[in-house]
């Protein structure tokens, strides 16, 4: 026989392990690295901008909205808190295509990646806008929207160009406000198209011919009011760097006064309005004010970029400052709220058919068992019975009023009325009494004398 003997081996316990994973910071509990990715996201990664599918769509009565963004191949879960959403001015719905700037962040209880919508557009729209805060950024940052740059207008132009669609109101109101204010200004029209894919690549073009013939001190570029997509031409980067290479000082005159395209920024001067512009470059007794409109508008147009620089300034600071405040701890605590009333919901409803369903079991078994066939029967054999005690009724009736009609007859034969119908009487006295022998009575005595037909009534003499 051979013997083995083997050292004692202590197995730790799950305290044990506990505390190891407490004082070693190489073992992670599952909540601190849950925490730690969430912190890792949302500080690695920032703010992302994503394009996707809405599906899922969720709002709960909190506020708050939770759902997927996918596309052909992934999906991501979103959550988007009322603080947020309450500045969308559309209602999400499921199969919609949505641009949304978010930040990364886990969900610690389940440990799902998820992320924090904090503005949302519809895709077309959407686009746009990101394309062109992308592209003001760029240009503001390579100094193209500098007033250093900008050329003075003319105080005395000798020849206004106007780069705009032949066709199109934009120049008609041009056209009758300098008639109207300096009909002996000579005007050039650079015709364009303002509006489509190649409306850009024709204003630079127009630019550049301008540029190139030298026929003007100043340029008028613009069109009349639209959508972002009808102005996006104004937007592009080509038409930009024209406007900011022209040595003709420009005015951008696009839209309408809320309208702002990047064409605005770059120009030498931006007018709220083709007729506007068409004022500036013109004489008349106001021209002084001309001069100082624009100045103003410069003065409006450095203190738009100036604020722009600043609201960037801003935005970092409060995106610093943001991802240390403590309203995203109560995001997460309120989805988290949000997750635990609808399972709540969830289990209150289960409960609520498990409940029905046993009713509806009772009521079958109940119906099984129930005493109306019972009562039917009985109410069956009743009815018989009252049958047959009706029959016995009848029956003894009969033999009653058989018994009864013997017992008449035999009365009949013994009844003195019978005796009376064969002629003879009954006398009595007024007191009642039958009178069966002459000395019952006296002279005077008042008898009544009684036939079968009738009575007769005398006196004694």
């Amino acid at each position: 026989m051979i013997c083995i003997i083997l050292p004692l081996i202590s197995i730790p316990t799950s305290e044990q392990i506990s505390e190891s994973s407490l004082t070693n910071p190489n073992i992670y509990t599952v909540s601190r690295l849950n925490a730690e990715v969430r912190l890792l996201l949302e500080n690695e990664m920032g703010i992302v901008w994503l394009i996707g599918e809405i599906s899922n769509f969720s709002a709960p009565v909190s506020g708050h909205w939770y759902l997927t963004l996918k596309d052909s191949r992934a999906q991501v879960k979103c959550a988007m808190f009322k603080g947020s959403n309450r500045f969308v001015r559309f209602k999400p719905q499921n199969g919609q295509q949505v641009l949304v700037k978010a930040r990364l962040s886990l969900y610690e209880p389940r440990g799902d990646y998820q992320i924090i919508i904090e503005s949302m557009q519809p895709e077309g729209d959407g686009r746009l806008q990101q394309e062109f805060d992308q592209l003001k950024m760029q240009l503001a940052a390579e100094g193209l929207f500098a007033q250093t740059l900008k050329h003075p207008l003319p105080e005395h132009p000798r020849c206004v160009g106007v780069i705009t669609s032949k066709t199109g109101a934009a120049l008609h109101d041009i056209l009758q406000v300098l008639k109207r204010r300096d009909p002996s200004l000579p005007i050039i029209i650079y015709p364009t198209l303002v509006q489509g894919e190649d409306a850009a690549i024709q204003i630079a073009q127009a630019i550049g011919r301008a540029n190139a013939r030298e026929e003007c001190d100043v340029l008028i570029v613009g069109r009349g009011g639209g959508s972002l997509e009808d102005l996006w031409c104004f937007n592009h980067e080509i038409v930009a760097r024209t406007i900011a290479a022209s040595q003709i000082p420009i005015i951008s005159a696009v839209g309408h006064e809320i309208d702002v395209t990047i064409a605005d920024f770059v120009a030498d001067v931006r007018a709220p309005t083709p007729s506007a512009a068409a004022e500036l470059v013109s004489r008349d007794n106001s021209h002084k004010k001309q001069a100082f409109q624009g100045y103003e508008h410069k003065l409006s147009s450095a203190m738009r970029h100036y604020v722009s620089e600043q609201k960037g300034a801003l935005k970092q600071l409060q995106y610093r400052l943001d991802k240390q405040h403590p309203m995203y701890r109560l995001q997460r605590q309120q989805q988290q709220l949000d997750e635990l009333s609808m399972r709540l919901e969830r289990a209150i409803q289960k409960q609520l058919n498990q409940t029905r369903q046993h009713v509806a079991k009772q009521q079958h078994r109940l119906q099984l068992q129930s005493p109306e066939k019972t009562l039917r029967e009985q109410h069956y054999t009743l009815a018989l019975r009252e049958r047959s005690l009706i029959d016995a009724m009848q029956r003894q009736l009969v033999l009653s009023r058989h018994r009864f009609t013997r017992l008449i007859d035999k009365l009949d034969t013994v009844s003195p009325l019978a005796t009376l119908s064969r002629g003879y009487s009954i006398t009595q006295t007024s007191q009642g009494e039958i009178v069966r022998q002459a000395s019952d009575v006296k002279t005077g005595d008042q008898l009544v004398t009684r036939l079968a037909d009738g009575e007769i009534h005398s006196t004694v003499q």
